[in-house]
């Protein structure tokens, strides 16, 4: 059974799915990306679905308190993820991006040992089910700018500034 709860953030409302055991996802409540997480979700957990909270989801909202008031670096929430082999590849190199720090797509793609996917690498972080903790919103085109966020650049501009330092966001 997974559960879903909604977490206030600085930058909008979030939904948090959980288990007792690990989050499966984490995304913004703009109506068309979330309709969209949800169907994903459905069919690849093939779990019953319903409101509420668990002992998980509860700890990712408190991390995310953390992380915005700039006191968490790292989360130690477990995640549960059911992508491709190559989404999982791609979603397993951002969470070893470290907090501050931005790549670029094509490095991504280089160091999942696919030079030559760039695309692909942006279409699976797209993909991403569970965002911040898997932290797509370091990834950058290849001359620094902000592209791709599936929560809105803006987003991304102030989760990059706040890992930057140069902002404390409280809920």
């Amino acid at each position: 059974m997974v559960k879903l709860t909604r977490v206030e953030t600085p930058l909008g409302t979030v939904i948090a799915g959980g288990s007792r055991e690990a989050l499966c996802l984490l995304e913004f409540s703009d109506p068309i990306r979330l309709e969209r997480q949800m169907t994903r979700l459905r069919k690849q957990l093939g779990e019953e679905i319903e409101e509420g909270d668990t002992p998980v989801t509860r700890r990712a909202a408190e991390e995310l308190a953390r992380y915005f008031a700039g006191e968490l670096r790292e989360f130690t929430v477990p995640l549960r993820t059911r992508g491709t082999e190559f989404q999982e590849a791609v979603w397993g190199e951002l969470r070893r991006i470290p907090y501050g720090a931005t790549r670029s797509y094509g490095e991504q793609a280089r160091r999942i040992g696919r030079p030559d996917a760039v695309r692909a690498v942006a279409s699976a972080n797209g993909d991403n089910p569970i965002s911040i903790l898997i932290p797509c919103h370091r990834v950058i085109g290849a001359d620094g700018s902000l592209t791709g966020y599936g929560g809105g650049l803006w987003r991304k501009r102030r989760l990059l500034e706040l890992e930057a330092g140069q902002a404390s966001l409280r809920v």
